[in-house]
């Protein structure tokens, strides 16, 4: 069994390739401290919380570990994510007006609830695809936009 403190292992790797002198913080030894906020515009009212998914490739439209939601505003509501690591990532957003923490669907799997994805990734006959929502993140506190869209509702699309 290794004894040894969680640090000393990579000292020890780095002494024998003559690396000694590099600090640990270059290779990442300190947590994620990337935040991002989602400034989500088009929410209908008061109730409920407005939910963020942040998906990396295998993940997105599945349910995604990094996730935080926040008190719904009418017009816009930010949900902030902390902890975050550079990568690719797409946001998947739902508006859970009920406040029953899940998104609500209709028939044929319809959304009841405003939904919307980064880039503000069109939704037409189905979700976006990866490449319509993915935005590169690099560490930085950082912003995005995106606008609900509703198909069930006074927000729907007049037909």
């Amino acid at each position: 069994m290794n004894h040894l403190p969680p640090a000393a292992p990579v000292r020890a790797l780095l002494s024998r390739l003559g690396l000694a002198a590099l600090p640990l913080l270059a290779l990442g030894a300190g947590s994620p401290s990337g935040i991002l906020h989602v400034a989500v515009d088009n929410v209908r009212a008061r109730t409920g919380r407005v939910h963020v998914d942040l998906c990396t490739q295998a993940q997105f439209l599945k349910d995604c570990p990094i996730a935080a939601d926040a008190p719904a505003h009418v017009g816009q509501a930010t949900v902030t994510l902390t902890g975050l690591k550079p990568g690719r990532y797409a946001v998947q957003v739902f508006y859970d007006q009920d406040g029953n923490g899940k998104l609500d669907r209709a028939l044929f799997g319809i959304p009841k609830e405003g939904v919307g994805f980064s880039n503000d990734a069109k939704i037409r006959l189905g979700p976006p695809k990866w490449e319509e929502a993915v935005f590169d993140y690099d560490g930085q506190e950082r912003t995005i936009h995106l606008k609900l869209r509703y198909f069930i509702g006074p927000d729907a699309p007049k037909q």
